[in-house]
């Protein structure tokens, strides 16, 4: 089940933390629980992705994202994700999460998280996400200046653009294993 109340939580302790330029990180803590674990008593992958909400969520009100969306009737949807886990989460370790915008292009948000305890990175993500509305994804430089951001878009990181590119070199639809990579576009449109 969603963690609903870990997310009340984390917008009740933020509710009177500054705001931040959208650009800007936030930085929030949260705990493993034992219902966080996997078969080998370790932070859960897929739980991992469902805490990075948590840290997500309160970034993006403080950076003016979800008075934004609410107002325009907007809406944000994930568009993919890259992970590395290198370090072990165990039950009842508490772990510092930095969440922040990395850059954008005509259409996609890149969003950076990690999880730290001490000075060890145990994981870290990429998103691609996108702002939409009834006609389809809102162009970004629109969101942007929505949220009142003024100057040029910041340097996306070069290993962020080497994601993007590895991502679009992958076939879409993906290419079952009994079809060429020609044949799988016509599964769809036939």
């Amino acid at each position: 089940m969603y963690p609903f109340l870990r997310l009340a939580y984390q917008l009740f302790v933020t509710r009177n933390a500054p705001p931040i330029a959208p650009t800007d990180t936030h930085v929030s803590h949260h705990r493993c629980w034992p219902w966080d674990l996997d078969m080998f008593l370790e932070l859960n992958n897929g739980r991992t992705l469902t805490i990075y909400d948590l840290g997500r969520v309160p970034g993006a009100r403080r950076a003016g994202l979800l008075r934004v969306l609410r107002e325009k009737g907007w809406g944000m949807t994930m568009a993919g994700a890259s992970v590395r886990y290198r370090s072990r989460v165990r039950v009842f370790e508490k772990v510092e999460m930095h969440s922040r915008l990395v850059g954008w292009d005509d259409r996609f948000f890149y969003l950076e998280q990690s999880m730290w305890r001490g000075q060890t990175c145990c994981n870290q993500i990429v998103y691609r996400a996108a702002v939409t509305d009834k006609s389809g994804i809102v162009p970004a430089d629109r969101l942007m200046e929505a949220l009142g951001h003024e100057g040029p878009r910041p340097k996306m990181p070069q290993w962020v653009r080497a994601w993007i590119a590895a991502d679009n070199l992958r076939p879409w639809p993906p290419v079952r294993e009994d079809e060429t990579e020609a044949e799988a576009p016509r599964r769809l449109a036939g």
